[in-house]
């Protein structure tokens, strides 16, 4: 049985709320990632990401928050951006609902890096409000860097910069009918414009790093590579729900 809730009847979610405390949260993006993947790549791994999960451990999916705030990618065609205000009053609005609801435990898995912020400041929000309620986030993508030693080729942003060897891996093995290899390419930074204060935080749209909408190599990157990442993050996952949730 499904436990993905906008494919539920309102029958079967009642049945299956009965035993179900815990609802993951999947966020994404429409945005440039490289030539040769979709625009909407952080939305389809957070969700199927969450769906693994709610059969591993019994939670139910929420819908996704499709569309982030992704404003430093507009310089590339089909771009979509949200604003802060906009997405978070939205997330808001869903949680009050999956509280309504009885849902106590929320899992967020967070797709593209410019909805940390948001959900954070949702989850500090309602453990203050709500102090028995569990939140929690994952950031899929640093988790994915975390949780990928001895698996990809390279280190790095060549391994994990924007569309690289990483996300076409896991692509190529979630949805390789999404994926146009004959389109990939390996783009390196311009090393020559070096750095000297990397202990501040900067802020660039990424049309000013890349023409190509990517940064890294996504040559080196495979299914079987995909397939490993998925596991490795799966098992590390699915021990903390088991151990964080009561």
């Amino acid at each position: 049985m499904s436990r993905i809730l906008r494919e539920m009847s309102w029958t079967v979610f009642e049945e299956i709320k009965k035993n179900c405390r815990l609802v993951i949260i999947p966020t994404g993006a429409v945005e440039t990632y490289g030539p040769h993947l979709p625009l909407g790549t952080d939305g389809i791994i957070a969700e199927e990401m969450a769906k693994r999960l709610s059969e591993k451990c019994g939670g139910i999916v929420a819908p996704s928050l499709q569309v982030g705030e992704s404003r430093i990618l507009n310089g590339f065609p089909g771009t979509l951006s949200v604003t802060e205000a906009s997405f978070q009053c939205y997330l808001e609005n869903l949680c009050d609902s999956l509280r309504k609801w009885g849902f106590d435990q929320f899992l967020f898995v967070t797709g593209h890096a410019g909805n940390l912020p948001m959900v954070s400041s949702i989850c500090k929000k309602y453990k203050m409000k709500y102090p028995e309620i569990q939140m929690a986030q994952i950031d899929w993508w640093r988790f994915a860097s975390t949780n990928s030693e001895g698996v990809l080729t390279h280190n790095g942003y060549m391994a994990h910069g924007h569309a690289s060897e990483c996300a076409t891996s896991i692509m190529l093995h979630l949805k390789p009918e999404l994926v146009d290899m004959s389109k990939a390419v390996c783009t390196q930074l311009d090393m020559s414009k070096e750095n000297h204060y990397p202990d501040i935080l900067q802020y660039f749209a990424l049309h000013e790093k890349t023409s190509t909408g990517m940064i890294g190599d996504a040559l080196s990157a495979s299914a079987e590579k995909g397939e490993k990442v998925i596991e490795k993050c799966m098992s590390r996952i699915v021990s903390f729900i088991e151990d964080y949730y009561d």
